[in-house]
């Protein structure tokens, strides 16, 4: 019994067609890296007045994310070598938990992100340089809207090489978690977004930011506390010398804020505090030891004899696009932590969200968030009470 020619090429076909299938599948599977990483350095190549680059990128097609590893950029006319953003390790990927809620959003992780802000490369103006351009490529290197995103051990920085000695004040270790930023549960918060930071700064100071946000409206509402304590002074030197020309023998410093924005408008506070502080140094010149001793003696006059610190509290409150401080009430509140009381090394809560809405005219869902908000006020002071007792 002869074979059917025609049968034998039919059933040669039939394999053939998945096998070339299959090669070209693993063929572009193969160079879908390069692809990609072609694709981000021409967005990088494109944002006017900056360059950068990507040194490689990994794809994980099975659970949809993808890794771009060493991204940098800088300003074009940046003359030193230092990156404005330095980016080790980004992990981008889908937020598979969302799938189930009907949402198709994105994560993002990064390890060892770096910010630094090199004074003398980014003051030069350039006209083609604008901060939206680059934000907006960087935002486009994500096709799916970000709903979480985290940061471990990352860096701020603000240096001025400049400045001698140079200047570089900076905040390391920046642990951050953003959550919700698309919205995806509690639709009926006011603010739903939870953002969570925490940090180390010069002077081994502590850093704490913590509050909510709604980033999905055009100007984002936000309630943010922030603070920076128990740093130690002299770690400001550098800083203080170049531009007031003094400097610290000893002491603390700290920084703590609130801010509340809605509908546009911001009101908030920033009270910097100088804790058991000394200003003369023993090896100073005598223009110097005038100069350090002249601002002493205000510092003796302005500071709080019982617990040592000199602070003040800068009240802010406007429109974001023109946002003004108080110039009288910042001097009143120099005196009043002097003679009248001291400033507390802490926030003082005393910013809510409500206090940003310049009218009565509150819609449903607001008064509901603000309700909730007065119950876990009363709670959390029914609990101080309590434990005020036990005490």
């Amino acid at each position: 019994m002869s074979n059917n020619p025609k049968k034998s090429r039919f059933k040669k076909k039939r394999y053939i067609v998945p096998i070339i299938i299959l090669i070209l599948l693993i063929a572009f599977r193969l160079y879908l890296p390069t692809l990609v990483k072609n694709y981000v350095n021409k967005v990088l190549a494109d944002i006017p007045g900056y360059y950068g680059q990507v040194e490689d990128i990994d794809i994980a097609l099975i659970r949809g994310a993808y890794v771009i590893n060493g991204m940098y950029l800088n300003k074009g006319t940046a003359e030193s070598q230092v990156p404005f953003l330095n980016f080790p390790k980004s992990d981008i990927s889908i937020e598979w938990k969302s799938l189930f809620k009907g949402k198709i959003v994105s994560e993002i992780i990064m390890t060892s992100p770096e910010v630094i802000y090199v004074f003398e490369d980014q003051k030069d103006e350039s006209g083609d340089a604008n901060v939206d351009d680059w934000t907006k490529a960087l935002t486009d290197l994500v096709p799916i809207d970000i709903n979480h995103f985290e940061v471990y051990d990352g860096k701020l920085a603000f240096v001025q090489l400049s400045a001698e000695p140079n200047i570089d004040l900076q905040i390391n270790n920046l642990q951050l978690t953003a959550d919700n930023l698309r919205n995806v549960v509690e639709k009926e918060r006011i603010l739903p977004s939870p953002i969570r930071a925490s940090g180390v700064s010069i002077g081994k100071g502590k850093v704490s930011l913590e509050g909510n946000m709604n980033l999905v409206k055009e100007i984002p509402d936000m309630d943010l506390s922030f603070s920076l304590q128990d740093a130690e002074a002299t770690a400001l030197n550098d800083f203080t010398r170049h531009y007031a020309g003094l400097d610290f023998d000893k002491g603390t410093f700290g920084i703590f804020s609130e801010v509340a924005i809605a509908d546009g408008h911001l009101v908030g506070y920033i009270k910097p505090l100088l804790t058991d502080t000394k200003l003369i140094g023993e090896d100073d010149g005598f223009l110097g030891v005038l100069w350090e001793g002249f601002v002493g003696f205000f510092k003796f006059i302005l500071k709080n004899q019982g617990t040592d610190t000199l602070a003040t509290k800068v009240p802010i409150e406007g429109d974001l696009n023109n946002v003004e401080a108080g110039i009288w009430p910042t001097v009143f509140n120099i005196f009043e932590n002097a003679w009248i009381k001291a400033f507390t090394s802490e926030v003082d809560n005393d910013i809510e969200f409500k206090d940003a809405f310049q009218d009565e005219n509150l819609t449903r869902e607001q008064k509901r968030e603000l309700r909730k908000k007065e119950r876990e006020k009363r709670r959390e002071e029914r609990k101080k009470e309590r434990e005020a007792r036990k005490g």
